[in-house]
């Protein structure tokens, strides 16, 4: 007998081995249907998919025996592996010096192997797909040719596994990120707001007891603090919703009114300018998340009152229910988004660039939390727009 050799790279294509984690792992049927399909096609009574460790071969499918190790020092696919030829026959170990004597032999009667390499994508042979008889024979053209075949299936789930596990593990750690970020946004909130609104405060106070030793100039400065204090509250409360939208989206379903929904939203705005806006004219029993399409809908109208420029602000909500949905429209007369616009509008931090109705500019986190929770809620949201002549927004959330 003897023993096979070890690559020139080893060290490289242990670490390779190992970087797919799958030494001492459970059998999966993936690959256990590849050994029985090519134990069939080969006319062979074991079939195995291997893997080369430092010292032994672990089975990651055994088809034919029952145990799922075994020594590197005697096996048949650590000399596979140093063969440069698509597919390492052995025909009868019995009269190989190689095998001459080996256990496997004499104790377990392989006296027939045919393996083929399982090369990774950097050229690394990771083990073999490899099928053993207990009596010498050739394998055909077609079985050949089915093994090679069957390897490359072997490699490409190899593959497909570690991708998986990298993007679950990505996923883990944006999961982190991201929560470490609500945290921080609410702490930033709360240590914030109370300094922001004292700012408020304090100008309003200044203005009161000293605005009669100020001239103008000193009185628009204390405007400037107070209304930069407000948007920077605005900011935010805006951030805070944002990242608190994933807990929103998870609250209870409850059964309500659609036009009562609207009514309330449309009293908590305490509109103050010539505005009409038109309701559906059906009333629908609605079974949804309430708390998260009032703040939709919210952000919607706000900014159809925000963003229009017109003399007599005109908003149309529509409301249907169709095949498991809720559909919405929202429509009104304001000053359009440009098309430059349209399609990165749902992202966050993405505004039009233009002022509102009164001279201020958005920070592009409404409608990023829109398309979030209309998302959550199994359902999509677009926009058309005319600039100068308004704006729609139609969306839909799944019935639950």
């Amino acid at each position: 007998m003897i023993p096979p050799k070890f690559p020139v790279d080893e060290e490289q294509r242990l670490a390779a081995v190992r970087s797919y984690n799958l030494l001492d792992t459970l059998p999966e049927k993936d690959f256990d249907n590849i050994t029985e399909l090519t134990a069939n096609i080969c006319d062979v009574p074991i079939s195995l998919v291997t893997l080369l460790d430092a010292d032994r071969i672990f089975l990651k499918s055994h088809y034919g025996i029952p145990f799922n190790e075994s020594p590197r020092n005697t096996s048949f696919c650590g000399h596979a592996i140093l063969e440069e030829s698509s597919i390492f026959i052995v025909e009868d170990a019995r009269k190989d010096p190689r095998f001459k004597d080996n256990p496997l032999v004499k104790d377990l009667r392989a006296i027939f192997y045919a393996g083929v390499r399982l090369i990774n994508s950097d050229g690394y042979p990771l083990g073999t797909l490899c099928v053993f008889d207990n009596k010498p024979r050739t394998l055909t053209k077609s079985q050949k040719k089915a093994l090679i075949a069957m390897a490359y299936q072997v490699v490409n789930l190899f593959e497909a596994r570690k991708h998986n596990r990298t993007l679950l593990k990505v996923q883990r750690e944006l999961e982190e990120m991201n929560e470490e970020l609500k945290n921080f946004a609410g702490i930033v909130s709360h240590d914030m707001k109370m300094p922001l609104a004292n700012m408020i405060i304090t100008s309003d106070m200044l203005r009161s007891k000293y605005g009669h030793l100020l001239d103008e100039q000193g009185k628009q400065y204390l405007d400037y603090i107070k209304q930069s204090s407000f948007t920077l509250s605005e900011y935010i409360t805006g951030l805070l919703q944002h990242y608190e939208s994933d807990k929103t989206a998870s609250l209870t379903n409850e059964v309500f009114d659609s036009n009562d929904l609207l009514e309330e939203i449309i009293e908590l705005l305490n509109i103050n300018i010539d505005c009409e806006i038109n309701l559906p004219e059906v009333n629908i029993e609605m079974h949804a998340n309430r708390s998260a399409l009032e703040q939709i809908i919210l952000n919607l109208v706000g900014n159809s009152l925000k963003y229009n420029d017109k003399k007599k602000i005109k908003i149309d909500i529509d409301c249907t229910e169709q095949n498991g949905f809720y559909l919405f429209s929202i429509s009104d007369n304001g000053m359009g988004i440009p098309n430059n616009k349209l399609k990165n509008i749902f992202d966050l931090f993405v505004t039009t660039g233009k002022l509102d109705r009164n001279g201020k500019k958005g920070n592009g986190i409404g409608l990023s939390t829109v398309k979030k929770l209309i998302t959550k809620l199994d359902g999509e949201i677009e926009v058309f727009s005319k600039l100068g002549k308004g704006t729609t927004f139609k969306f839909y959330i799944k019935k639950n």
